[in-house]
């Protein structure tokens, strides 16, 4: 019986996209962003104040983060707000949390 976390060789190509996913965690930059935006929406300058960043870097961190479609945004007239992606994002946080607490 193989369950839904069985890979074949075919399925290279999504173990590779899962391994791309996970290196946007290793960055510690990134995670403060991604914590941030935890529970709310933020603009470049409010994340740049809230994680202690140049606004270029964070700039350079949300390109990463979006491409990986672990953080969205929409804009405001002028202004562009930035959100996790979804719920997924979220919980992998979460349980990324819980697994070092315990």
């Amino acid at each position: 019986m193989q369950d839904k976390y069985s890979f074949k060789l075919k399925d290279e190509i999504e173990l590779f996209e899962l391994a791309e996913l996970f290196k946007n965690f290793a960055d510690t930059s990134r995670i403060k962003i991604l914590v941030a935006l935890l529970d709310t929406e933020l603009c470049v300058n409010d994340i740049a104040e809230a994680v202690e960043l140049s606004q270029s870097a964070v700039s350079h961190q949300l390109r990463i983060l979006k491409s990986s479609r672990l953080v969205r945004h929409r804009r405001e007239g002028k202004q562009i707000f930035y959100t996790l992606d979804d719920d997924h994002v979220k919980k992998l946080l979460e349980v990324g949390f819980d697994h070092l607490r315990h």
